[in-house]
Protein backbone atom coordinates (compact mmCIF):
# COMPACT_ATOMS: atom_id res chain seq x y z
CA UNK A 1 0.00 0.00 0.00
CA UNK A 2 1.22 3.35 -0.43
CA UNK A 3 2.68 5.53 2.16
CA UNK A 4 3.21 8.85 0.10
CA UNK A 5 3.50 11.67 2.11
CA UNK A 6 1.23 14.71 1.05
CA UNK A 7 2.72 18.08 0.83
CA UNK A 8 -0.51 20.37 -0.04
CA UNK A 9 -0.33 24.23 -0.68
CA UNK A 10 -2.93 26.21 -1.93
CA UNK A 11 -1.64 29.36 -3.28
CA UNK A 12 -3.80 32.76 -3.58
CA UNK A 13 -3.77 36.48 -4.01
CA UNK A 14 -5.80 39.70 -3.25
CA UNK A 15 -5.55 43.15 -5.12
CA UNK A 16 -5.89 46.31 -3.93
CA UNK A 17 -4.73 49.92 -4.58
CA UNK A 18 -1.70 50.70 -3.07
CA UNK A 19 -0.75 53.90 -1.88
CA UNK A 20 2.77 53.34 -1.85
CA UNK A 21 2.39 53.34 -5.75
CA UNK A 22 -0.07 56.15 -6.05
CA UNK A 23 -2.75 53.83 -5.89
CA UNK A 24 -2.12 52.02 -8.45
CA UNK A 25 -3.23 48.11 -8.37
CA UNK A 26 -1.02 46.10 -6.47
CA UNK A 27 -1.65 42.21 -5.40
CA UNK A 28 0.63 40.52 -2.75
CA UNK A 29 0.78 36.61 -2.44
CA UNK A 30 0.32 34.51 -0.23
CA UNK A 31 -0.22 30.63 1.12
CA UNK A 32 -2.28 28.20 3.05
CA UNK A 33 -0.68 24.88 3.86
CA UNK A 34 -1.92 21.20 5.14
CA UNK A 35 0.45 19.41 7.61
CA UNK A 36 0.87 16.27 6.30
CA UNK A 37 0.60 14.40 8.70
CA UNK A 38 -2.24 16.25 10.74
CA UNK A 39 -4.02 18.01 8.36
CA UNK A 40 -3.94 21.77 10.37
CA UNK A 41 -3.93 24.47 8.21
CA UNK A 42 -1.10 27.19 8.67
CA UNK A 43 -1.22 30.91 6.61
CA UNK A 44 2.15 32.12 5.46
CA UNK A 45 1.97 35.55 4.43
CA UNK A 46 3.36 39.59 5.32
CA UNK A 47 6.52 38.16 3.31
CA UNK A 48 8.92 41.03 4.50
CA UNK A 49 6.95 42.38 6.44
CA UNK A 50 8.18 41.68 10.09
CA UNK A 51 12.09 41.76 11.00
CA UNK A 52 13.52 40.58 14.27
CA UNK A 53 13.64 43.26 17.63
CA UNK A 54 16.51 43.56 19.09
CA UNK A 55 16.26 43.16 23.08
CA UNK A 56 18.05 45.14 25.58
CA UNK A 57 19.74 42.61 26.77
CA UNK A 58 22.02 44.66 29.05
CA UNK A 59 18.84 46.25 30.78
CA UNK A 60 17.25 43.16 31.93
CA UNK A 61 21.11 42.47 34.16
CA UNK A 62 20.41 46.37 35.68
CA UNK A 63 18.94 46.04 39.33
CA UNK A 64 16.17 48.17 38.56
CA UNK A 65 15.05 46.10 35.85
CA UNK A 66 16.08 42.79 37.23
CA UNK A 67 14.44 43.04 40.69
CA UNK A 68 14.46 39.72 42.75
CA UNK A 69 15.25 36.38 40.82
CA UNK A 70 14.88 33.27 43.20
CA UNK A 71 16.97 31.35 40.17
CA UNK A 72 19.96 33.59 40.94
CA UNK A 73 22.40 31.53 43.11
CA UNK A 74 22.36 33.78 46.24
CA UNK A 75 18.64 32.76 46.79
CA UNK A 76 18.07 29.71 45.51
CA UNK A 77 18.46 27.47 48.06
CA UNK A 78 16.28 29.73 50.53
CA UNK A 79 13.36 30.62 48.41
CA UNK A 80 13.04 27.46 45.30
CA UNK A 81 11.23 24.30 46.83
CA UNK A 82 12.29 20.58 47.44
CA UNK A 83 10.76 17.55 46.21
CA UNK A 84 8.93 15.22 48.46
CA UNK A 85 11.68 12.56 49.67
CA UNK A 86 8.78 9.62 48.47
CA UNK A 87 9.17 11.50 44.81
CA UNK A 88 12.87 12.67 44.88
CA UNK A 89 15.14 11.59 48.54
CA UNK A 90 17.34 14.25 47.17
CA UNK A 91 15.12 17.01 47.19
CA UNK A 92 16.45 18.42 44.22
CA UNK A 93 19.05 17.04 40.96
CA UNK A 94 22.26 19.12 40.15
CA UNK A 95 25.00 18.53 37.62
CA UNK A 96 27.58 21.94 37.41
CA UNK A 97 25.34 24.99 37.14
CA UNK A 98 22.06 23.13 36.14
CA UNK A 99 19.70 22.46 39.03
CA UNK A 100 16.30 20.98 38.95
CA UNK A 101 13.33 21.71 42.07
CA UNK A 102 9.85 21.49 41.81
CA UNK A 103 7.40 24.33 40.09
CA UNK A 104 6.25 26.61 42.25
CA UNK A 105 3.19 26.69 39.87
CA UNK A 106 2.92 23.22 38.26
CA UNK A 107 1.93 21.88 34.71
CA UNK A 108 0.97 18.57 35.73
CA UNK A 109 1.23 16.24 38.88
CA UNK A 110 5.43 15.88 38.52
CA UNK A 111 6.37 19.16 36.96
CA UNK A 112 9.50 20.26 37.39
CA UNK A 113 12.04 23.65 36.97
CA UNK A 114 15.54 23.08 35.56
CA UNK A 115 17.45 26.32 36.17
CA UNK A 116 20.58 26.18 33.67
CA UNK A 117 22.75 28.63 34.84
CA UNK A 118 24.22 30.63 37.77
CA UNK A 119 24.27 34.02 35.08
CA UNK A 120 21.12 35.95 35.10
CA UNK A 121 21.30 37.16 31.87
CA UNK A 122 22.61 34.58 29.15
CA UNK A 123 22.56 36.01 25.16
CA UNK A 124 22.72 32.64 23.13
CA UNK A 125 26.35 32.55 22.21
CA UNK A 126 26.53 32.16 26.21
CA UNK A 127 25.31 28.95 25.76
CA UNK A 128 28.16 26.34 25.62
CA UNK A 129 27.69 22.74 24.75
CA UNK A 130 28.25 21.84 28.67
CA UNK A 131 25.75 24.18 30.08
CA UNK A 132 23.17 22.77 26.84
CA UNK A 133 24.35 19.38 28.13
CA UNK A 134 23.80 19.76 31.60
CA UNK A 135 20.59 21.34 31.25
CA UNK A 136 19.01 18.37 28.85
CA UNK A 137 20.74 15.34 30.83
CA UNK A 138 19.37 16.45 34.31
CA UNK A 139 15.94 17.16 32.78
CA UNK A 140 15.90 13.51 31.08
CA UNK A 141 17.43 12.15 34.77
CA UNK A 142 14.43 13.39 36.14
CA UNK A 143 11.84 12.37 33.94
CA UNK A 144 12.97 8.86 33.81
CA UNK A 145 13.22 8.81 37.98
CA UNK A 146 9.70 10.02 37.82
CA UNK A 147 8.71 7.11 35.63
CA UNK A 148 10.57 4.58 38.21
CA UNK A 149 8.00 6.94 41.11
CA UNK A 150 4.56 6.80 38.68
CA UNK A 151 4.58 4.86 34.99
CA UNK A 152 0.72 5.96 34.60
CA UNK A 153 1.82 9.25 32.86
CA UNK A 154 2.56 8.21 29.60
CA UNK A 155 4.08 11.66 27.67
CA UNK A 156 7.36 13.11 28.69
CA UNK A 157 8.04 16.77 27.63
CA UNK A 158 10.42 19.55 27.92
CA UNK A 159 9.64 23.23 27.10
CA UNK A 160 11.82 25.73 27.06
CA UNK A 161 10.82 30.02 26.61
CA UNK A 162 13.69 31.88 26.26
CA UNK A 163 13.53 35.85 26.95
CA UNK A 164 10.34 37.53 27.36
CA UNK A 165 8.82 37.56 23.89
CA UNK A 166 8.82 33.87 24.09
CA UNK A 167 6.20 34.15 27.55
CA UNK A 168 8.58 33.26 30.10
CA UNK A 169 7.87 34.50 33.18
CA UNK A 170 12.02 35.28 34.05
CA UNK A 171 14.40 36.09 32.08
CA UNK A 172 17.01 33.48 34.45
CA UNK A 173 17.63 30.85 31.57
CA UNK A 174 15.32 27.55 32.29
CA UNK A 175 13.46 24.91 31.49
CA UNK A 176 10.28 22.88 32.40
CA UNK A 177 10.18 18.98 32.25
CA UNK A 178 6.74 17.10 33.57
CA UNK A 179 5.57 13.84 32.83
CA UNK A 180 1.67 14.00 32.15
CA UNK A 181 -1.50 12.23 30.64
CA UNK A 182 -2.75 15.25 28.90
CA UNK A 183 0.32 16.18 26.78
CA UNK A 184 -1.77 19.43 24.63
CA UNK A 185 -3.87 19.27 21.28
CA UNK A 186 -0.56 19.36 18.83
CA UNK A 187 0.89 16.09 20.44
CA UNK A 188 -2.44 14.82 20.96
CA UNK A 189 -3.54 15.03 17.42
CA UNK A 190 -0.16 14.11 15.85
CA UNK A 191 -0.10 10.75 18.42
CA UNK A 192 -3.59 9.66 16.73
CA UNK A 193 -2.29 10.49 13.17
CA UNK A 194 0.61 8.65 13.82
CA UNK A 195 -1.38 6.27 14.32
CA UNK A 196 -3.47 5.89 12.00
CA UNK A 197 -0.39 6.10 9.76
CA UNK A 198 1.13 2.92 10.84
CA UNK A 199 -2.03 0.99 10.54
CA UNK A 200 -3.20 2.31 7.37
CA UNK A 201 0.72 1.57 5.87
CA UNK A 202 2.39 -1.14 8.38
CA UNK A 203 5.43 1.65 8.60
CA UNK A 204 6.01 4.98 10.87
CA UNK A 205 5.41 8.53 9.50
CA UNK A 206 7.47 9.91 10.56
CA UNK A 207 10.03 7.41 9.29
CA UNK A 208 8.59 7.77 5.77
CA UNK A 209 8.65 11.74 6.03
CA UNK A 210 11.85 12.14 6.82
CA UNK A 211 12.59 10.23 3.87
CA UNK A 212 10.28 12.19 1.35
CA UNK A 213 11.53 15.10 2.72
CA UNK A 214 15.08 14.31 2.22
CA UNK A 215 14.44 12.80 -1.42
CA UNK A 216 12.50 16.22 -1.94
CA UNK A 217 15.46 18.31 -0.19
CA UNK A 218 13.89 21.49 -0.03
CA UNK A 219 13.18 21.62 3.97
CA UNK A 220 16.05 18.73 4.63
CA UNK A 221 18.76 20.92 6.47
CA UNK A 222 20.89 17.72 7.17
CA UNK A 223 21.44 15.02 9.75
CA UNK A 224 24.29 14.43 13.06
CA UNK A 225 24.07 11.20 13.96
CA UNK A 226 20.66 9.39 14.67
CA UNK A 227 18.84 13.02 14.10
CA UNK A 228 17.11 14.54 11.37
CA UNK A 229 16.62 18.01 11.14
CA UNK A 230 14.28 20.04 8.82
CA UNK A 231 12.55 23.49 8.27
CA UNK A 232 9.02 22.59 8.93
CA UNK A 233 6.23 22.07 6.20
CA UNK A 234 4.00 23.81 8.48
CA UNK A 235 5.11 26.16 10.79
CA UNK A 236 3.98 26.62 14.44
CA UNK A 237 6.22 30.13 14.56
CA UNK A 238 5.79 33.57 13.07
CA UNK A 239 9.80 33.26 11.15
CA UNK A 240 9.59 29.69 10.74
CA UNK A 241 10.09 26.26 12.73
CA UNK A 242 12.62 23.91 13.18
CA UNK A 243 12.33 20.14 13.74
CA UNK A 244 14.76 17.79 14.95
CA UNK A 245 13.55 14.13 14.73
CA UNK A 246 14.94 10.87 16.68
CA UNK A 247 13.36 8.09 14.67
CA UNK A 248 14.49 5.77 16.63
CA UNK A 249 13.90 6.77 20.59
CA UNK A 250 10.53 6.22 21.54
CA UNK A 251 10.21 6.84 24.72
CA UNK A 252 12.35 8.93 27.00
CA UNK A 253 14.24 5.65 28.33
CA UNK A 254 15.65 5.31 24.96
CA UNK A 255 17.00 8.91 24.98
CA UNK A 256 21.15 8.16 25.65
CA UNK A 257 23.63 10.89 26.10
CA UNK A 258 24.67 10.20 22.44
CA UNK A 259 20.68 11.65 22.08
CA UNK A 260 21.59 14.74 24.04
CA UNK A 261 24.74 15.71 22.83
CA UNK A 262 23.25 15.24 18.84
CA UNK A 263 20.29 17.96 20.04
CA UNK A 264 22.87 20.10 21.27
CA UNK A 265 25.05 19.63 18.68
CA UNK A 266 22.42 21.01 15.89
CA UNK A 267 21.08 23.16 18.32
CA UNK A 268 24.27 25.20 18.31
CA UNK A 269 24.29 25.52 15.06
CA UNK A 270 20.45 26.89 14.83
CA UNK A 271 21.64 29.49 17.66
CA UNK A 272 24.53 30.55 15.27
CA UNK A 273 22.32 31.55 12.54
CA UNK A 274 19.39 33.12 15.02
CA UNK A 275 22.23 35.27 16.14
CA UNK A 276 23.42 36.31 12.43
CA UNK A 277 20.00 37.29 12.01
CA UNK A 278 19.29 38.90 15.33
CA UNK A 279 16.81 36.65 16.62
CA UNK A 280 16.78 36.91 20.21
CA UNK A 281 13.69 34.73 21.81
CA UNK A 282 12.34 31.37 21.38
CA UNK A 283 10.23 28.62 22.41
CA UNK A 284 11.21 24.90 22.36
CA UNK A 285 9.92 21.83 23.27
CA UNK A 286 10.97 17.95 23.24
CA UNK A 287 8.56 15.40 23.19
CA UNK A 288 8.74 12.11 24.29
CA UNK A 289 5.66 9.52 23.55
CA UNK A 290 4.59 6.64 25.53
CA UNK A 291 6.52 3.36 26.02
CA UNK A 292 5.84 0.36 24.03
CA UNK A 293 5.00 1.68 20.79
CA UNK A 294 6.65 2.67 18.17
CA UNK A 295 5.25 5.06 15.24
CA UNK A 296 5.70 8.18 17.71
CA UNK A 297 9.27 9.09 17.95
CA UNK A 298 11.06 11.68 20.12
CA UNK A 299 11.22 14.84 18.38
CA UNK A 300 12.11 18.87 19.66
CA UNK A 301 10.36 21.88 18.28
CA UNK A 302 12.37 25.01 18.07
CA UNK A 303 10.56 28.54 17.02
CA UNK A 304 11.69 32.23 17.17
CA UNK A 305 9.86 34.66 19.19
CA UNK A 306 9.56 38.63 18.62
CA UNK A 307 7.81 41.87 19.34
CA UNK A 308 6.39 43.28 16.45
CA UNK A 309 7.63 46.12 17.62
CA UNK A 310 9.61 47.49 20.49
CA UNK A 311 7.47 50.69 21.08
CA UNK A 312 4.19 49.10 22.12
CA UNK A 313 5.89 45.87 22.59
CA UNK A 314 2.99 44.20 20.54
CA UNK A 315 3.22 40.32 20.58
CA UNK A 316 3.66 38.26 17.54
CA UNK A 317 0.75 36.01 18.94
CA UNK A 318 -2.70 37.31 17.06
CA UNK A 319 -5.84 36.43 16.99
CA UNK A 320 -5.05 34.18 14.41
CA UNK A 321 -2.77 31.97 16.83
CA UNK A 322 -5.26 33.05 20.19
CA UNK A 323 -8.46 32.40 18.51
CA UNK A 324 -8.85 30.30 15.64
CA UNK A 325 -5.62 28.23 16.28
CA UNK A 326 -4.32 28.77 13.26
CA UNK A 327 -0.62 29.53 13.03
CA UNK A 328 0.70 32.32 11.01
CA UNK A 329 4.45 32.73 9.00
CA UNK A 330 6.75 34.83 7.31
CA UNK A 331 9.33 32.91 5.97
CA UNK A 332 8.79 30.08 3.65
CA UNK A 333 10.28 27.10 4.87
CA UNK A 334 11.93 26.30 1.58
CA UNK A 335 13.77 29.55 2.42
CA UNK A 336 14.52 29.03 6.31
CA UNK A 337 16.19 25.54 5.12
CA UNK A 338 18.48 27.25 2.73
CA UNK A 339 19.61 29.62 5.49
CA UNK A 340 20.49 27.35 8.33
CA UNK A 341 21.62 24.71 6.06
CA UNK A 342 25.00 26.17 5.38
CA UNK A 343 25.53 25.84 9.47
CA UNK A 344 25.20 22.31 9.37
Amino acid sequence: MSSEIPFRIVESESTFLDPRKKFEPSTERFQVRFDPLTNRSGHFCHFGAIKPQRLPLDLYATPEVKGFCPFCPEFREKVTPKFAPEVLPEGRLKRNQAVLMPNLFPYDIYSGVAIMTDEHVVPLQGFTKEILSDAFSLGIEFLNKIKMVDASLPYNIMTWNYMPPSGGGLVHPHQQYFATDCPGNQITDELRASEMFYKTHGVSYWTEFIREEKRLDERYIGSIGDSAWLSSFVSLGIFGEIICIFPEVFSVSDFTEMHVNELVSGLLKVFQHYMDTDIYSFNASLVFGPEDQKNFPCHFRLIARTFLNTRDYAPDLNFFQALLDEPVCVNLPEALCKEIKKYF
